[in-house]
């Protein structure tokens, strides 16, 4: 009798199954948006290490939007967002916190 043969980890069948279901590769499908930054509202955040802008989404169902976005990094007015999804616009910020600083 003949034993059928599974496909182990070192064969090449083993490597593209195991390849096929890498933890990032369903984060980087799908559809983004490109969105210019317009504004720089204010910093946010426990330590005020977000910021929120407002931006005009330049493509995408939602095209010519202008909305609210918190960023995490550095930002500049000009420069381009690519946003995951064009739905949720950020809340607008309360207090006038400046990094983390109450004035």
């Amino acid at each position: 009798m003949a034993k059928t043969q599974k496909p182990n980890e070192n064969s090449k069948e083993g490597r593209q199954q195991k390849q096929a279901g890498s933890k990032g590769s369903d984060k980087i499908l799908g559809v983004v948006a490109p969105a210019l930054v317009e504004e720089i509202i204010g910093r946010t955040g426990f330590r005020g290490e977000v910021t929120q802008v407002r931006c005009q989404v330049m493509d995408g169902r939602d095209k010519g939007r202008s909305m609210r976005r918190n960023v995490r990094g550095p930002v500049r007015i000009g420069d381009y967002l690519m946003l995951r999804e064009t739905e949720i616009e950020a809340r607008k910020i309360k207090s006038k916190v400046s990094k983390g600083a109450y004035t």
